[in-house]
């Protein structure tokens, strides 16, 4: 999964403009995770086209990083999310990001943005819902 990241001056209206720019895009936000931090907004997005997303928001003059993520299934019960995070930390492999997609009282969803993925595949194989190719 391709995740892509704006980080810009905090406005009122600034998630207003970027989902009117991706929507005329035809680019489909599939999950969005937004925080201020100082006087910036951070917003990262899971996009139906990455790139596509990409490429009319620098057009609209926003600064934007894409990245690979991995897409993770999890049972929801305690200690899930430390098996997880305790076998990547083992094997080397640092959390850049992680976002919550989905969690329905049996299952979690998680995306997460690693250092090294294609270790983390390696690792994390009977958890993986979703890979991007190339790993």
């Amino acid at each position: 999964m391709k995740t892509i990241t704006i980080v810009a001056d905090d406005k009122v209206g600034l998630l207003a403009d970027v989902s009117y720019i991706l929507g005329k895009a035809k680019v489909n936000i599939e999950s969005i995770n937004g925080d201020v931090v100082s006087d910036k907004s951070i917003i990262m997005l899971s996009l139906s086209d990455a790139p596509k997303g990409k490429d009319v928001l620098e057009a609209s003059g926003y600064k934007v990083a894409e990245v690979d993520s991995i897409v993770l299934k999890l049972n929801d019960e305690p200690g899930e999310l430390g098996k997880v995070t305790n076998m990547l930390s083992g094997g080397g492999v640092s959390i850049k990001n992680v976002n919550m997609l989905s969690k329905d009282g049996k299952k979690t969803v998680l995306s997460v943005c690693v250092d090294k993925p294609k270790k983390a595949n390696t690792l994390l194989q009977d958890y993986l819902l979703a890979q991007e190719s190339g790993f």
